[in-house]
């Protein structure tokens, strides 16, 4: 194993052990729970699964692996805040797309050449890329890894 290769490992093993800590807490929550704002006045969890969801499912397209999956999420979950929109999908069928679009990741990420982790990311131009090379593939999973630790910690605080 190169160097780049352990490079990606360890940064697809902090994405999976995020993953796996997020199930674990969202496991923990029923649904009546995930209804609950996680302090006085703000986002619920279930806003805040629908924000993860959408905000991954952009992933799909900064990563070059094809079409949202969940495109009519973006509205509720990414351009509007929580409670602004009435009509949000159930805590369980946001649960199903979540787990969904989590095997779905992986598959792809699992398809991945090392070469393909480094290269840009759609939303870099080229000429931009070729000044800022670290604005690649992989890093957007550190930066989305470090977006799902977050509203982890905040989903705790349901309990």
């Amino acid at each position: 194993m190169d160097t780049n290769q352990i490079i990606i490992k360890m940064v697809l093993d902090r994405w999976d052990g995020s993953i796996t800590n997020f199930n674990k807490i969202l496991d923990s929550l029923s649904d009546e729970q995930l209804q609950k704002e996680i302090a006085p006045g703000k986002n619920r969890g279930i806003y805040l699964l629908g924000h993860l969801i959408a905000v991954h499912d952009d992933m799909l397209i900064l990563l070059d692996m094809g079409e949202k999956m969940y495109p009519q999420l973006n509205e509720p979950f990414i351009k509007s805040p929580d409670k602004a929109v009435s009509q949000l999908p159930s805590a369980s069928e946001l649960r199903s797309f979540w787990n969904k679009q989590n095997e779905a990741l992986n598959q792809k990420f699992a398809n991945l050449t090392t070469e393909e982790w480094f290269a840009k990311h759609t939303a870099v131009s080229s000429e931009d890329f070729a000044n800022e090379p670290h604005r690649n593939k992989l890093n957007i999973i550190i930066t989305r890894t470090s977006h799902l630790q977050y509203h982890s910690g905040q989903l705790v605080l349901l309990k």
